[in-house]
């Protein structure tokens, strides 16, 4: 059974910035000779690895609101620069707009099972709305975003 992780995105006030900012960590990788992928690196692997690779996402809290998510590609050990373990979350490059939902704030990441996850928007994929008018928005009928 599938199951997702879940991940605060720290320092992005949107979903364009966390776009920009993986563009920009691809440059980096590209302009050191490393593979073009974009991981993410965290210090505690996920112990429910078949299930996560068995078609998960990283869904992305930013500003306090689920609103995309990565399809995982693989979980590999790594070693972080000060020489202690880590894991390697291996993301696809396509950020998928959610259905915003709320969600406090908490630390590392945390399993997200499907029937939890949220929807993928449909609408706009570069939607920027503020979170407050695009809930009234949804709310009257006017987008499914």
């Amino acid at each position: 059974m599938t199951v997702h992780l879940l991940k605060l995105c720290v320092g992005v006030d949107t979903l364009s910035d966390l776009r920009d900012w993986q563009k920009g960590r691809l440059a980096l990788r590209r302009k050191e000779g490393r593979p073009q992928e974009i991981c993410h690196i965290t210090r505690q692997t996920p112990k429910r690895r078949d299930a996560v690779l068995d078609g998960g996402s990283l869904y992305w809290v930013i500003k306090g609101v689920i609103q995309a998510r990565q399809p995982i590609l693989d979980l590999r050990p790594e070693t972080r620069e000060d020489g202690k373990a880590a894991c390697a979350i291996v993301l696809s490059p396509e950020l998928i707009p959610v259905r915003p939902r709320p969600r406090r704030a908490f630390q590392g990441w945390r399993y997200l099972d499907s029937a939890d996850a949220p929807p993928d928007a449909r609408g706009p994929a570069d939607s920027d709305l503020p979170l407050e008018m695009a809930g009234e928005l949804r709310e009257l009928g006017l987008i499914d975003v």
